[in-house]
């Protein structure tokens, strides 16, 4: 089930790719990020386990699904099945693939991890997590949304800042969303953020998923 943006509460079947050039410290899949696991597969080994499932939406995340060159054949095999097929991105990564939505998360000051944690990562993720040559680009090619992640008030006046960067991008096809792992965290912060989203002319966004199952990794 889709828990995020325009088609939350879909069902739809995941297919997760591992690693990731940045290191948000509110990462809730670590195991895609800071500690990558998972196993190689082929990209047509995937499309076989995907299409036993009665479902017609598919979300191809990560990690960063744009680093792995064969999400390329692995989405156009998808989308030929009768697939709608949902990219997660942060933006930074450019790859051309066949998508029906580019779900785009652009990284925002709050993301930044401390140099305690991080190490020579921190740098790297201040670097890498603003590419708006790429987003423009993600803009002008595929329907989009464009999802931030709000952490305190003062994360909508980036916001803000950002979007007068890309003029292009639609206020109806931003989003914002609570940065929250538990139920009583995400109940705390949508209050003020679903409000602020509707003055500003954006949609909010709960993460439906934290509210059904908590912070729990999917099987």
């Amino acid at each position: 089930m889709q828990g995020e943006g325009r088609y939350s509460g879909e069902p739809s079947v995941f297919v997760r790719t591992s690693g990731c050039n940045l290191r948000c410290w509110f990462c809730d899949t670590p195991y895609t990020s800071w500690n990558p696991e998972g196993e190689n597969r082929s990209w047509d080994s995937i499309v076989e386990d995907v299409l036993q499932y009665d479902c017609t939406h598919v979300v191809i995340t990560g990690g960063e699904p744009m680093l792995q060159a064969e999400v390329q054949p692995l989405a156009a095999a998808l989308r030929e099945h009768g697939k709608f097929i949902t990219v997660e991105t942060a933006g930074t990564v450019d790859l051309l693939l066949q998508a029906d939505l580019m779900s785009i998360s652009p990284k925002l000051s709050n993301s930044v991890p401390s140099l305690e944690r991080a190490g020579e990562w921190r740098a790297r993720h201040e670097r890498d997590r603003h590419r708006p040559q790429v987003i423009r680009r993600l803009l002008r090619d595929y329907d989009y949304q464009l999802k931030f992640v709000i952490d305190q008030p003062s994360d909508l006046d980036e916001v803000e800042a950002y979007l007068a960067e890309i003029p292009e991008a639609e206020s109806s096809h931003v989003w914002l969303m609570p940065q929250a792992v538990t139920a009583a965290a995400l109940t705390e912060k949508s209050a003020w953020i679903e409000a602020a989203a509707v003055q500003r002319g954006y949609q909010f966004t709960s993460r439906l998923h934290i509210e059904l199952y908590g912070n729990v990794r999917g099987k």
